[in-house]
């Protein structure tokens, strides 16, 4: 979909944007022929593809899993060690980073990749949701549980009992203060911008508002329409960046697209970002579980086909087959190495704690046939040893293994796709998993 002729923003086309480039591959709809069955239980269409993302340090072959490295690193996990295990590319995140250590040490060093030794391409979110929801009273978790009645059933201020809200959105952005030292900051759609580019990720995200199910129809209306006029003054800013920075390579934005639950907010903000002049998109927002195949499709029904689209933070193995299948090509989420720090490790037939006593003498590798490092060197009961005696190097290798698992998880699905098998692979996967 070309940039509407009458934007603001529409104009500005700077040459180094073509060092960035999506390419579509096969159409699950066309390699694997579902039923019209199929299609109906679906809700509608099938829109998985994969394709091919190009950016200034290297390729991504869609779909793909996107390890997070929130604070310039996969917690536990040497960078060497993540592009062994399979992983295409890492995703850090700008409001961790802004507080510590800085953007501009970070622009000093050459860049995230520089600074982290990492050589593939990486993406930075927005700092969005970390400014929203630490600042919202919920920690790190928001309650994106619907309300329970009504509009007017939960109020749109509303914080975690026992917080205080730290977090305050007006028109030009947020005020925020830091959770680790009570400062007080501001994030606008040009601070974040800036604050992006000094990171110098691949890929970045525009700055938006998240809103929570909690919200009132009424706020939710009031805060896409704010988060759009957010989305054109990041491409302002970031054409503006791109042009003062000759030297740099090209980095990506993409718009993020919220809409929370309702059908008609997606769409339209899907419209109203798709018109713009950005290189991609990210999906992001409150969603409940059981509509997130029918969410992300009914933003892929309205997005440009040409332009690749993430999902931010999914990982559980039902959740990452009901994304592609509806058209996301990218996700990630922190919970392969969050789980593993608490002993869980993936399995083909679930997810299993580690800290159990089953596993003190069991000498076998935590997934038989797994060809990652941690399997094929170590054992269920040394790594249970490990987790026991408080050694950080069990969370290193669980983490490891996680990881993999769920980068290969992702791969297989890429390849059934393109052997036209994808939704045998789903149920073959799934089938065992939740067994």
């Amino acid at each position: 979909m070309p940039a509407n002729p009458e934007s603001p923003v529409s104009s500005l086309l700077p040459a180094q944007q073509s060092e960035f480039s999506f390419r579509v591959g096969k159409r699950l709809s066309e390699s694997c022929s579902p039923s019209a069955a199929q299609v109906s239980a679906n809700g509608g269409d099938f829109l998985g593809r994969t394709g091919t993302i190009t950016t200034p340090h290297g390729e991504i072959q869609t779909p793909a899993f996107i390890a997070v490295g929130t604070k310039a690193t996969v917690k536990s996990v040497l960078p060497e060690s993540v592009a062994e295990l399979g992983a295409q590319a890492v995703l850090a995140n700008a409001y961790h980073l802004y507080l510590q250590p800085g953007a501009d040490i970070l622009d000093a060093a050459g860049g995230l990749g520089t600074f982290m030794n990492w050589r593939g391409p990486t993406f930075t979110d927005s700092g969005g949701f970390q400014v929203m929801s630490l600042g919202s009273g919920f920690k790190k978790v928001i309650d994106m549980k619907t309300a329970p009645v009504a509009d007017t059933a939960v109020p749109d201020d509303a914080v975690a009992p026992g917080k205080e809200r730290l977090a305050h959105v007006d028109e030009e952005g947020v005020w925020f203060k830091s959770h680790l030292n009570g400062d007080r900051h501001r994030f606008s759609p040009e601070i974040s911008m800036n604050v992006q580019h000094q990171i110098g990720a691949d890929i970045m995200f525009a700055f938006d508002e998240l809103t929570t199910l909690q919200n009132s129809r009424g706020y939710q209306e009031e805060s896409l329409e704010r988060t759009r006029r957010w989305a054109e003054r990041c491409i302002t800013e970031h054409f503006r960046l791109t042009s003062e920075r000759p030297g740099k390579t090209y980095q990506a934005l993409f718009g993020v697209i919220q809409g929370a639950q309702y059908e008609d907010l997606r769409r339209k903000a899907c419209r109203d970002l798709g018109a713009m002049n950005f290189d991609g998109f990210g999906i992001g927002g409150a969603l409940e579980k059981e509509n997130l195949g029918t969410i992300v499709r009914w933003c892929n029904e309205e997005l440009p086909e040409n332009k690749p689209r993430h999902l931010l933070g999914i990982s559980e193995p039902d959740d990452i087959f009901t994304a592609i299948e509806n058209g996301a090509d990218t996700f990630d989420c922190v919970s392969p190495t969050r789980v593993a720090r608490n002993s869980a490790f993936y399995h083909p037939t679930g997810r299993y704690n580690l800290s159990g006593a089953m596993y003190k003498r069991d000498f076998g590798p935590l997934q038989e046939g797994c060809d990652c490092y941690a399997c094929l060197n170590y054992s269920r009961a040394y790594i249970h040893h490990l987790f026991k005696a408080k050694e950080m190097v069990s969370a290193t290798l669980i983490s490891i293994h996680n990881e993999r698992f769920v980068v290969k998880m992702v791969d297989d699905a890429r390849l059934a796709i393109e052997a036209g098998n994808f939704f045998e692979f789903k149920a073959e996967t799934l089938g065992q998993y939740y067994s």
